[in-house]
């Protein structure tokens, strides 16, 4: 372990369905190619990047078999297999890329199964800690509609022994309570940000029922006045603005846990040390009026 473990350490842990996680984690979707399509142009650089990751005490991996397609398990499995016991890899379902690389809905109950038997030959599992049901019914952003049925194909999967825990991504909070009349949900994983703050009724409603939330996109559909807010605050503390986004979001609520991807070492270094800072009052009063 290197001296960054403690530095994980700072952000704390909370539960993930049954295993304690760091607050700390790691997205892997930047591994693959150009556009999440394709391998990398360096293989070798993004498997050192996930040994990186573990080396540095994270032990929660998001990842989905739709990367690449097949591209970041593949690599995840030749990188890490065969996994720590403390290792939390959280996959998500329900899409698929054409040979232009376009993202389509695929949430039909064969195309569910499918994508679970994929996701498990290809990270060298008999069964999955965590399933993510991505809602499709809008590819930009959570949309009202019923998820019942493919919701239901995972937890029949589940009652197979294939997958351990169950989880929603891109849902709104109506989707969250009706998917949890079906099964227990152990994480919602959505977009959500310093300036992206739709969520903040149910980062507190998961919080009180010790459900995890997992927000994407730190640095996502910011305004130019934003930024330099954000940009400011960052200068002011010495850091870069991600690592201030990524504080943000720990200090928010303990039930946050952060999955910031990259395929460059060093800027995986740079997101853990953000595990490490405190934002000061005033200058968390200058960010939290940045959605008003």
């Amino acid at each position: 372990m290197t001296a960054n473990t403690t530095v994980i350490d700072q952000a704390g842990t909370f539960i993930l369905g049954e295993k304690t996680v760091q607050r700390m984690g790691y997205g892997a979707m930047q591994l693959a190619g150009p556009g999440v399509f394709g391998p990398p142009k360096d293989p070798e650089r993004a498997i050192q990047v996930l040994r990186d990751v573990i080396d540095s005490g994270i032990n929660h991996i998001d990842t989905s078999d739709f990367y690449g397609p097949h591209v970041t398990n593949q690599l995840i499995k030749k990188a890490l297999h065969p996994y720590t016991n403390d290792l939390t890899i959280v996959t998500k379902v329900s899409a698929r890329r054409d040979e232009k690389g376009n993202w389509l809905p695929a949430m039909s109950p064969a195309e569910l199964r499918q994508a679970v038997h994929d996701n498990l030959k290809n990270l060298g599992l008999e069964q999955l800690e965590v399933v993510n049901l991505r809602s499709m019914l809008d590819v930009h952003g959570p949309a009202e509609g019923s998820l019942e049925e493919p919701f239901s194909v995972l937890a029949e999967l589940q009652q197979q022994g294939l997958i351990r825990h169950l989880g929603l991504s891109n849902v709104t909070a109506k989707q969250v309570a009706d998917c949890q009349k079906l099964a227990p949900v152990v994480c919602v994983q959505n977009q959500y940000n310093l300036a992206n703050r739709q969520d903040d009724a149910l980062v507190d409603t998961l919080a009180a029922q010790g459900i995890a939330y997992v927000p994407f996109f730190p640095l996502g559909g910011f305004s130019p006045l934003q930024s330099e807010v954000l940009s400011a605050v960052a200068d002011e503390m010495g850091h870069t603005t991600m690592q201030i986004a990524l504080a943000w979001l720990l200090q928010r609520a303990d039930n946050i846990l952060l999955i910031p991807g990259t395929s460059s070492p060093d800027h995986l270094q740079q997101n853990i040390q953000a595990a490490a800072i405190s934002i000061p009052p005033a200058q968390l009063a200058r960010l939290n009026a940045m959605a008003s």
